[in-house]
């Protein structure tokens, strides 16, 4: 009896210690959450492998991302080996595979190059707001770069690691419809993004928001903003037509302060601007905020019915007015919750409507003229290069740079109930996620990202992944074991993009990242 006290006694002094170091580690943001049981998860991790390959699905079955992928992000974001032994284990046969088509003899960087310095240094082949000649144009450092998700949709601590993490790798992060927070002005660069709402620009009156100018000036032309550009939302693949939600149960008093709106309420963004209705209104009011701010200004849209875009290359064509970029959202986006509905069946796949946009402003004759980003389940090097081909010349990665900092695919975003720390506004859920950890995971995760489409860029014989051709991918037909290139698939070959080296990128006035580009100075002088 006396033996079964003491053994009971030092089973729970056992998992007391247990439980003490979990809450106090920062490492793990489900462990931190969840001390004790947090463990189970990992277990059950370690025996879904074997357990998959005989009972349930594979490594590639999984979405919407599979657990090669998660695994890929993860171990990057660790700093871990990423590679697979005994070959791959996806099907080079299945349709849509795609094969990035290496050269006999690959790019070789010189002694002084750039990339021997930095192996991850890709930045944008063009100036945004150059074209049009705007008073404060801007080169991203980086072609990956945080998609919009607003405070709000992601917690304080989430959006503190990926700002921090931005800062150490040059990339700039995406403000998303629910205004410019404190979270967001942490030392990486800054993309405004105007939603229907105008949140944090705009005043409600009559039960409407509008867009309030000396507001949005306010924030964005602080002499301490690192806002770089504007991005006006006009939708996003999730949702395409339909506005943002945000519970009454994640809207804080802070967010609300931020947002202009009543905290502890459900904020239901519009599904339409106010400060237009129409491509000419839109044009307008483009032109307005770069004259009045100086900033280059973009859009940003879920592709569906071509004429509108096919107006605004007429007027773009005509004027010369209009944005300095389009980023196209791919329906098969989102961060946030959406109808099933919506997220299965309204708004075009990330390719076909990159391909069928990117064609109505090359049929214009100014394609060249902006500068193209994408956002869909890019987060991969092949993916990268793919979209690239076609005319892309900036990425935006949402749900991989959640995946980098702690998400787990847990599917809660919409319930205010993230286990890791992410997607909610709970105090006790947040406290799991330590920025200060996370932002080294996210900062690893896109020098690996770059690093890697770099390497295969060389691989293909060039120097920058703009220079990659619609020729050089492939992609499977599924049938009689046939490829195509993209340019028979699409059936476009993309403007060749202006580039010469990228020394000379390195040294442009308009490069953003400053504090990662003075890192590097300095490590070049010592």
């Amino acid at each position: 009896m006396n033996a079964l006290i003491i053994l009971c006694g030092l089973i729970l002094a056992i998992v007391l210690i247990i439980f003490i170091r979990d809450f106090t580690q920062k490492k793990n943001s489900v462990i931190r959450n969840f001390p004790v049981m947090g463990h189970f998860r990992y277990i059950l991790i370690k025996l879904g492998a074997p357990i998959r390959q005989y009972l349930i699905a594979s490594n590639r079955e999984e979405l919407p991302f599979n657990r090669s992928q998660r695994n890929w992000i993860d171990n990057s974001a660790d700093g871990d080996n990423n590679y697979e032994g005994f070959g791959t284990d996806k099907d080079l046969y299945n349709p849509g595979h795609v094969f990035i088509n290496p050269k006999m003899f690959p790019y070789v960087p010189d002694e002084g190059h750039v990339n021997i310095k930095d192996p991850s240094f890709i930045p944008c082949a063009k100036v945004i707001g150059s074209h049009r000649n705007r008073k404060e144009p801007f080169r991203p450092y980086s072609v990956v770069n945080i998609s919009a998700m607003s405070y709000g949709s992601l917690s304080a601590n989430a959006h503190t690691a990926l700002n921090k993490g931005a800062a150490l790798v040059g990339c700039y992060h995406n403000t998303g419809e629910g205004g410019l927070s404190p979270y967001h002005q942490l030392g990486g660069d800054v993309v405004f993004h105007i939603g229907t709402g105008y949140y944090g620009c705009g005043i409600t009156k009559d039960g409407k928001r509008y867009f309030d100018l000396e507001a949005f000036k306010k924030l964005a032309l602080d002499k301490y903003s690192k806002v770089r550009a504007i991005e006006v939302k006009l939708s996003q693949g999730a949702k395409p037509g339909k506005g943002g939600v945000l519970p009454a149960s994640k809207n804080t008093k802070e967010i609300a302060a931020i947002r202009g709106v009543e905290p502890h309420t459900d904020v239901l963004s519009p599904n339409h601007h106010t400060a237009f209705s129409n491509v000419r209104e839109m044009v307008d009011f483009i032109e307005y905020l770069a004259n009045e701010t100086g900033l280059p200004v973009g859009i940003k849209s879920a592709v569906g019915d071509l004429g509108a875009w096919e107006e605004l290359a007429e007027i773009m064509k005509q004027e010369n007015k209009g944005p300095d970029f389009i980023t196209i959202d791919g329906g098969e986006g989102g961060t946030g919750a959406a109808p099933p509905s919506f997220a299965d069946h309204v708004a075009l796949p990330l390719v076909f409507g990159f391909s069928e946009v990117y064609g109505v402003f090359q049929k214009a004759g100014v394609a060249n003229n902006l500068v193209w980003g994408a956002s869909g389940k890019l987060g991969f090097p092949s993916e990268l290069l793919k979209i690239f081909a076609m005319g892309a010349d900036f990425i935006n990665v949402a749900r991989e740079a959640m995946m980098a900092i702690g998400c787990i695919q847990a599917q809660e975003c919409q319930t205010g109930h993230c286990p890791t720390g992410i997607a909610t506004q709970s105090k006790r859920l947040q406290r799991g996620l330590d920025p200060e950890f996370k932002k080294l995971r996210f900062a690893r995760y896109i020098n690996t990202l770059r690093k890697e489409t770099l390497q295969m860029t060389h691989a293909c014989g060039y120097e920058h992944p703009c220079q990659i051709k619609m020729k050089d991918v492939d992609v499977s037909c599924g049938d009689n074991n046939r490829t195509v290139t993209l340019e028979h698939a699409y059936g476009y070959v993309k403007d060749e993009v202006e580039f010469e080296s990228m020394n000379d990128v390195f040294e442009c006035s308009y490069l953003g990242g400053l504090e990662k580009k003075e890192n590097i100075m300095n490590r070049v002088k010592h």
